[in-house]
């Protein structure tokens, strides 16, 4: 049964960098839209970016932007989510999901609840803090 994973998660100080990793063995990346999601105590999950992977555009929340890098290695196949600058509010479980492509902008897809995502992993905590 095809599955995907995430790892990379952890514990950093604000200011600080971390990598998470999303493994999706079996998948052709090529064919998958990818998203990257979080959720905090208390607070519903939200699209924190997304690629699409008819063309490739790439969304990112307002509060990420300039710090978070989404990207993928189709020969691997893994997606990634490049974080930098963290601070204490991005704290929180970070999903990785896929899904085929839908007709839809890439922030729709991120944002908008109504789209369902194919396969989710199983979640890396993410906690920044001093």
């Amino acid at each position: 049964q095809l599955h995907i994973k995430e790892s990379g998660g952890g514990l950093v100080q604000p200011g600080e960098s971390l990598t998470l990793s999303c493994e999706a063995p079996g998948f052709y990346l090529d064919y998958w839209s990818v998203g990257w999601f979080r959720q905090a105590p208390g607070k519903e999950r939200e699209g924190v970016s997304c690629i699409k992977n008819s063309d490739g555009r790439t969304y990112y929340t307002d509060s990420v932007k300039g710090r978070f890098t989404i990207s993928r290695d189709t020969a691997k196949p893994t997606a990634y989510l490049q974080m930098n600058s963290l601070k204490p509010e991005d704290t929180a479980v970070y999903y990785c999901a896929i899904r085929t492509d839908v007709i839809k902008t890439v922030q729709a897809m991120c944002t908008d609840p109504s789209v369902t995502w194919d396969y989710w992993g199983q979640g890396t905590q993410v906690t920044v803090s001093s």
